[in-house]
């Protein structure tokens, strides 16, 4: 029991959950964002719903997926231009401001030359 505990409160459940809570939400604006966009198809089209698309001379209904298709093409870029290009700026803007300036020319010390200092600096010191 002590284990399921444990699992229970570790930080990625409770980081997942408010994954999942805003996710849902989320899904929300953007189904609504996409039947805005899919009435604009219907103006131009003359209906937004292609659920009645049949393939001539067979009466295969296609409509449903032309209809889902469209719909995860927008969801998809959707959540492309709004989620992942603006987290991916942050993210390179926040590696660009903790990036330190690198200067090619000179070899980073090594880790003895660096212990070497160290041991220096503190015999200076105590003299």
């Amino acid at each position: 029991m002590k284990g399921f505990k444990d699992f229970l409160m570790q930080g990625n459940l409770i980081e997942l959950a408010t994954a999942v809570i805003i996710a849902g939400a989320f899904g929300k604006v953007v189904e609504a964002f996409t039947k805005i966009i899919m009435d604009f198809i219907g103006l131009a089209g003359g209906t937004p719903d292609f659920s009645t698309v049949t393939i001539p001379g067979l009466g295969i209904n296609i409509g449903v997926f032309i209809t889902a298709l469209i719909s995860f093409v927008m969801i998809a870029a959707i959540v492309y231009f709004f989620v992942i290009k603006p987290y991916q700026a942050m993210q390179a803007a926040a590696a660009s401001r903790l990036k330190a300036p690198v200067d090619e020319e000179t070899p980073a010390p090594t880790t003895d030359e660096l212990l070497a200092e160290i041991r220096d600096l503190l015999k200076t010191r105590n003299v």
